[in-house]
């Protein structure tokens, strides 16, 4: 009886010795062993790529086990599939035959089936007189019964990883959220400290995240943004206890948080219109006459440069880019989270984010950031205040600085000019801008 066993592909495909090493371990599966092919199918499926499988690959792989009659794949049976193309076509969706093909292949590549290729390379069974298969042509499954533990190794592998994942990304998540509401907390209760600094700290920490980070990466974030959550921990644990000191949470005489979120004695309410605001505030005071029409990103930019700088890559391409860098701009400002919540609620997102944006423009002409605000939101809310001329008068003062700098530049004697960025505002704006003031 023929009983040659072929082990070399049909055809122009070359054999290999990662073929060759395959087909050994496929000899290898015990005569006695047993699986559920259904079962260790799955376990395929979570571990396809530390096995280097893909989801078409696995496709086919499905189909093949459906032309396996028994659900029990042994060690001692015979394990090989004959199916033709357009069988395994029909089977797996109507695949390609030239995708089938690809795939194929990368199931051998993987160590998952074994081709038994007959001499003209088609696929058939020859059976004896009693109907038993004396010989078959196709694909040979044995290599899922040598490999079955292997690949629930495999899987179970895949499992553990992703729990570690999702358990650091959980983690990640609540240090952000500490780290966040506890230096809001600093501002708000007046806790001694460059919150401005720490802000600043935390975003280069989770500025090192990609979009798509490994679990590596993102466990060493997380021990940095520990460490930076313990020490504001630390720092605000020392000042609640300097306030209450032998208090306890049922005798306390100051909670740390205020039960009255806008007390009339915060610094920020005992603001005054001082030099600074009347600045901008003097020029809305036509604010019912001016143009009902929103101010374009491009402008706000132009006449709020300096934001750029906090955003994420130097760079703000939509509003929603400027309202996170705004985010970024409170903290160091020392504006509480209460000044800034009510001027949102009162301006809208996107202005409070403008009128913040030009707040930190003259950060420096401005000594009390959040009693400005408030100004600025009680203003609003008696519709005497845009922040229509509050950009515009940004934008001619840096038109009048550009000048300035086009002077200087004329006039030195070396003739060497410094390249500046200029205002891309339009024609008709600039036009406007020029117009002297009555």
């Amino acid at each position: 009886m023929f009983s040659h066993i072929t082990t070399t592909p049909f055809g122009r495909r070359p054999m290999t010795l990662g073929q060759i090493s395959k087909q050994m371990a496929a000899k290898a599966a015990k005569p006695d062993a047993v699986v559920h092919k259904w079962q260790v199918f799955q376990d395929i499926r979570v571990a396809r790529e530390l096995l280097g499988a893909t989801d078409r690959s696995l496709a086919i792989l499905n189909a093949l086990l459906t032309f396996h009659p028994e659900t029990a794949l042994t060690g001692d049976a015979e394990l090989v599939v004959w199916p033709s193309n357009e069988q395994l076509m029909a089977r797996a969706n109507g695949m390609p035959a030239t995708t089938l093909r690809r795939h194929i292949a990368v199931l051998v590549d993987c160590g998952l089936i074994v081709r038994r290729d007959s001499p003209n390379g088609k696929r058939f069974a020859r059976k004896g007189r009693g109907g038993e298969i004396e010989q078959a042509y196709g694909f040979d499954l044995s290599p899922i019964v040598a490999r079955a533990e292997e690949i629930k190794d495999l899987a179970e592998a895949v499992h553990v990883e992703k729990k570690a994942f999702r358990v650091a990304k959980e983690r990640l998540t609540l240090l952000r959220r500490d780290i966040v509401k506890m230096i809001d907390a600093g501002i708000e209760e007046r806790v001694p400290g460059n919150w401005g600094r720490v802000q600043q700290t935390y975003q280069a920490i989770i500025g090192r995240l990609p979009r798509a980070a490994p679990r590596q990466l993102v466990e060493a974030i997380c021990l940095d943004l520990q460490d930076l959550c313990t020490q504001i921990r630390d720092v605000l644990e020392s000042f609640a206890k300097a306030q209450n000191p032998g208090a306890n949470e049922s005798h306390s005489g100051r909670h740390i948080q205020n039960s009255k979120p806008d007390p009339l004695s915060e610094s920020e309410h005992g603001f005054s219109k001082s030099d600074e605001a009347a600045a901008i505030v003097a020029e809305t005071d036509n604010v019912r006459s001016l143009p009902k029409r929103e101010l374009p990103l491009g402008i706000v930019l132009d006449a709020c440069p300096n934001l750029r700088d906090l955003a994420q890559g130097g760079e703000i391409r939509h509003w929603r880019d400027f309202l996170a860098a705004a985010e970024l701009a409170r903290p160091s400002l020392g504006i509480s989270p209460s000044a800034w919540r009510e001027a949102r609620e009162v301006m809208g997102e996107q202005h409070a984010a403008i009128t913040l944006a030009a707040m930190y423009q003259r950060a420096g002409q401005i000594n009390n950031a959040g009693g400005y605000l408030r100004s600025l939101t009680d203003r609003a809310k008696e519709e005497k205040f845009s922040t229509w001329p509050m950009v515009m008068a940004l934008l001619r003062a840096r038109l009048d600085a550009q000048k300035a700098g086009a002077v200087e530049e004329g006039s030195a004697e070396d003739g060497a000019s410094v390249e500046k960025p200029r205002i891309q505002a339009s024609a008709s704006l600039l036009k406007s801008l020029q117009k002297p003031r009555p």
